[in-house]
């Protein structure tokens, strides 16, 4: 049985954070209830797409959900969401959303429903504005540490990483206050903020001490891994790497594998200090990677990729994801994370499970995201209790939608 089974959560959402918290409780085993408004929500033709132009970003991040299509402008479809979000069961009664609406989808009106509702609610800023990760990530000064040294431009980053810890630590929140109740303590209101979760983030990696404490900026570093030593590369094939010292070992086993010793026992004769510590090697990188990128200019990856990971050395090679779905084992049927699986009206790809593994519990398998309204008289039925008739009612007159009874007509 998988570690979440018979645990149910409905989500109302949209963008990244909480469409990815929602997608990680199902690829856990629970039972994820995501609506939206009939002929598709904010997400439904986001970039990037299908040949077909489906989306590929609305499929990836609701893999193993259930959807219920519905009207919700109407007073009915909103009192069904309701019903849906606070009905009975010990397991129940958990919701997830970055799109509260006061009067009816806020803790305070749902509250009424349910005592002992828990809701985590993902918000813009403390202040109450709308962000989503491409504002955030400049205002708290990311874009500026990013990129060459030679660029004055700031440079924005392509993973919306803001909106991926947020999106873990609403799971994080949701099981911690489920476990509370389970304890005894009742229903609460969970409130993050995107912008509080990169600016806790960024306090956590000591950069707000440090331009507290020191006198200037974090400046541009390129690729070069700041604070120790770790540099790219390009190789004699034209191919570029990148190796890291962060570690003594690290550090030790690329001098040794390069056979570099001897002129890096000069280099700390000269400077009058040991490269055995990070911080030296941060202060001296220009100077360790003048010796190093002779070795590589003259060598194919192929020339020593063998022995780099037979003496266990950290380093990788820049790739496009093209290049590594096709070269890296990693990124393959391979390795268990994934398996080929068929997306409704898309095609077949490569689809991770949950990416960690429980001991006692089973993995939930990879499966394709629902089609719209796919799960709506399942969930009208089961949850809401109500009667075929009354779901054919409510289905002939537009307040819900099911893409079984759209394709039945």
């Amino acid at each position: 049985m998988s570690i979440l089974a018979g645990m149910r959560v409905v989500e109302g959402s949209a963008f990244v954070a909480v469409p990815l918290a929602g997608m990680t409780l199902a690829q856990m085993g629970a039972e994820v209830i995501r609506f939206d408004r009939i002929g598709g929500g904010l997400d439904a033709q986001r970039w990037p797409v299908a040949p077909n132009k489906r989306s590929l970003f609305w499929s990836g991040l609701n893999k193993g959900k259930k959807s219920f299509a519905v009207d919700m402008k109407s007073t009915e479809g909103r009192e069904l969401i309701s019903q849906i979000i606070t009905a009975d069961g010990v397991d129940a009664g958990l919701f997830l959303t970055n799109l509260p609406v006061n009067g009816w989808t806020d803790y305070a009106t749902l509250k009424i429903l349910r005592d002992d509702l828990i809701m985590v609610t993902l918000l813009g800023d403390r202040h109450g504005r709308p962000q989503v990760d491409y504002t955030v990530n400049p205002s708290v000064g990311i874009p500026y540490m990013t990129g060459s040294p030679e660029m004055s431009d700031p440079v924005a980053h392509a993973l919306p990483a803001w909106d991926v810890i947020a999106g873990n630590i609403c799971v994080s929140t949701l099981l911690a206050a489920e476990r509370n109740r389970l304890r005894g303590f009742g229903g609460q209101h969970v409130v993050l903020t995107l912008k509080d979760v990169a600016a806790a983030t960024v306090g956590h990696l000591g950069m707000i001490a440090d331009v507290t404490l020191n006198q200037s900026d974090r400046q541009k570093y390129g690729n070069s891994l700041y604070g120790a030593y770790g540099q790219d590369f390009v190789c004699a094939d034209g191919r570029r790497v990148i190796v890291i010292g962060l570690t003594l070992r690290q550090w030790q086993g690329l001098i040794s594998v390069t056979g570099l010793q001897k002129s890096i026992t000069e280099l700390e004769k000269s400077i009058s200090v040991s490269l055995d510590h990070e911080s030296n090697r941060w202060r001296y990188r220009e100077e360790i990677t003048a010796l190093l990128k002779p070795w590589f200019a003259v060598r194919k990856v192929e020339d020593f990729e063998t022995e780099f990971n037979a003496k266990g050395l950290t380093w990788s090679e820049f790739k496009t994801l093209k290049e590594a779905m096709a070269e890296d084992s990693d990124l393959s049927v391979e390795n268990p994370l994934f398996e080929n699986v068929l997306h409704p009206d898309i095609g077949e790809y490569l689809t991770p499970r949950f990416p960690a593994t429980f001991s006692r519990s089973s993995s939930v398998e990879p499966t394709a995201a629902p089609e719209l309204g796919a799960h709506t008289e399942e969930i009208l039925s089961d949850i809401v209790g109500l009667s075929d008739r009354t779901i054919g009612a409510l289905l002939d007159r537009g307040i819900v939608a099911s893409s079984k009874y759209t394709k039945s007509l």
